[in-house]
């Protein structure tokens, strides 16, 4: 009996003993909140910014796995561990395939690639002329920019009209183009001043419409303008009736925010992944897209243009190759 003592405060932190239950409880409930998390996040209400938060930090949630699964190691709770399986699987499920390589794309032919970028230029940028000419380096043949204007206006407009012989502005957005451009309309994206545009472009494979677009920011508690311009933004794009559309810009929306996937019927993201733009320094969420109907894409990519504080998107897109 002497010995009882020693024997049970040792066993006080394993498997069985109340304590070690109580951790196994801990880790289970933690697990379960975490699966529950990822796999519905756009259930959870959006209150203050929170549901927001979540949709963009729903790739990232499969980091605290590891951390879990070795503080429960730590812990000498083998069923904690265990436990960490189940947010893994859903991390697995939901997000698993964007680190993982795409598949091979053939190319149409050369003379029908149209090869696009968007660049939110950031209005404080420090060296708008830089990224004039980071831009030039990535030789789109259209180019769709946001934030165009107050100090960075004049840099950019000389360096990017060396290169390309047309050009459109609509208030904050514009685009420049290898090929001839007409017809350019603004486009309502819920704000007090012009942050869209529609325009025509004469390529060699026909006619194509070129949206470029930067929808409101959303700050905590604050979505209502992003939510509102998504909703005015999608009727116009289901409404329009061209055979190839191509809509780029700052959505200021993750791809896992709760209204991207009702956004546009009948486009589609070219890019997939972990595709992320913002911000530059380092990228935790794709609020940068570019969507296409009645064609294909291929070769996206993100591109680091120094100044802006979101990363560039390429893609070329083939309006021969019909959706």
């Amino acid at each position: 009996m002497a010995g009882s003592g020693p024997v049970a405060a040792s066993d006080a932190g394993v498997a069985g003993s109340p304590r070690g239950r109580g951790r196994s409880v801990v880790f289970l409930g933690a697990a379960a909140l975490l699966t529950v998390i990822m796999l519905g996040h756009t259930w959870i209400p959006e209150a203050g910014g929170l549901g927001v938060a979540l949709d963009i930090a729903a790739p990232w949630l499969g980091a605290l796995v590891p951390v879990l699964a070795v503080t429960a190691v730590l812990c000498r709770c083998p069923a904690g561990a265990v436990a960490m399986l189940a947010p893994l699987l859903a991390w697995a499920y939901l997000f698993g395939s964007w680190w993982a390589p795409g598949p091979a794309v053939r190319p149409g032919p050369a003379a029908t690639q149209l090869r696009v970028v968007s660049q939110n230029l950031f209005a404080a940028n420090a060296s708008p002329g830089a990224s004039a000419r980071a831009l030039v380096a990535a030789e789109a043949d259209v180019l769709a920019v946001q934030e165009l204007g107050g100090t960075n206006r004049e840099a950019v407009v000389r360096v990017l009209d060396d290169t390309y012989a047309y050009r459109t502005e609509v208030g904050t957005v514009g685009l420049w183009s290898r090929y001839p451009i007409s017809d350019t309309t603004p486009v309502d994206v819920g704000v007090d001043w012009h942050r869209g545009l529609r325009t025509h472009i004469a390529t060699p494979a026909g006619d194509l419409v070129v949206y470029v677009v930067h929808l409101p920011s959303i700050r905590p508690g604050a979505i209502t303008a992003r939510d509102h311009g998504l909703t005015l933004l999608s009727r116009e794009l289901a409404a329009d009736d061209a055979e190839h559309i191509v809509v780029a810009g700052d959505f200021n929306t993750a791809t896992t925010d709760r209204r991207w996937a009702g956004f546009a019927p009948g486009f589609r993201d070219v890019h997939s992944g972990a595709a992320f733009t913002w911000p530059a320094s380092f990228p935790i969420a794709r609020l940068d897209h570019i969507l296409v109907r009645g064609m294909g894409a291929a070769n996206t990519s993100v591109l680091s243009i120094p100044g802006p504080d979101h990363r560039a998107i390429s893609a070329e897109v083939q309006p021969d190759r019909m959706r």
